[in-house]
């Protein structure tokens, strides 16, 4: 699924318009909202310490494009980087399953 369709089927699903039932497209579908949130968590918390997407990229010895693409929600990084991620942005990792239902 490309960014517009995730976007055009977030928009409808924010609407309550009917979306089409599809397996993988659901699948596709919340790992790229999974993507996004992860994104909007580190650009949060990026913001709140006053750090540039440079800087950061320099705390966990990345690049600043890298940065742009997680926060923008284009790509889901590993553990390992998202260690690195929490070390630099001062924050812990916290990794969790949550029954259905009982999600926030």
């Amino acid at each position: 699924m490309n960014h517009a369709e995730w976007k055009t089927r977030r928009h409808r699903k924010l609407l309550g318009e009917a979306v089409e039932e599809n397996p993988e497209y659901d699948r596709l579908y919340e790992e790229a909202e999974l993507a996004f949130d992860l994104g909007q968590l580190v650009y949060d918390r990026r913001t709140a310490l006053g750090l540039s997407q440079v800087e950061l990229a320099e705390r966990c010895g990345m690049r600043q494009p890298q940065i742009s693409r997680i926060e923008g929600g284009g790509t889901v990084p590993t553990i390992p980087l998202l260690r690195r991620l929490a070390r630099a942005l001062d924050a812990e990792l916290t990794i969790s399953l949550t029954p259905h239902g009982e999600a926030a």
